[in-house]
């Protein structure tokens, strides 16, 4: 890999280390904020000797170094947050699965990691602002029927990242374009 030069680094192929972010801040990711906070708070559960908290820290620590392994970038907050979303959403597909099989034990441990997860995560959109959002959306795109869905997605996407569950808006944008159209 080579050094980052500069504010390069976003090069695909400039890698930055922790120590080298300290000791260069010019070096440092845009979005350190999440990440530090998020090891911040691992070294107090860590002090605290708070085991479960620690792990579920350690895991979103490990999931977010993973990813900007796997992209070479380091990621601001907004890549921080998708990851995030992602770890929460698989938590809550394995506790539907645990509390199905009747394994309320590993279910509770889900909706633990779950609600320290959503302690990271910008706080969602109530149903009502979605609403709204949504029918600014279709108004602004001009759609009038299902055809038109992609145009109203792509532009709540960007409205309601990581503070909405895209699954449920779709189905909504779903359910207004077909009454209109």
């Amino acid at each position: 890999m080579e050094p980052c030069e500069g504010n390069n680094i976003t090069n695909s192929r400039c890698v930055v280390s922790g120590a080298e972010a300290r000791d260069n801040p010019d070096q440092a990711s845009v979005g350190d904020t999440l990440k530090q906070r998020i090891q911040e708070d691992t070294a107090t559960a860590m002090r605290a000797k708070d085991k479960r908290r620690l792990g579920v820290l350690r895991l979103v620590g490990a999931a977010i170094k993973q990813r900007e392994i796997d992209t070479r970038v380091a990621l601001d907050d907004d890549g921080s947050i998708a990851v995030l979303e992602k770890m929460q959403k698989q938590r809550r597909d394995s506790q539907d699965q645990f509390e199905k099989g009747g394994r309320s034990d590993l279910a509770e441990q889900e909706a633990f990691e779950i609600a320290v997860i959503a302690d990271y995560l910008p706080t969602p959109f109530t149903p009502a602002e979605i609403d709204t959002l949504l029918g600014e959306a279709i108004a602004e795109s001009g759609a009038t029927s299902l055809k038109d869905m992609g145009k109203v997605m792509s532009l709540l996407k960007l409205r309601l990242q990581g503070r909405a569950e895209m699954g449920a808006v779709s189905a909504k944008v779903k359910e207004k374009l077909s009454k209109t159209g």
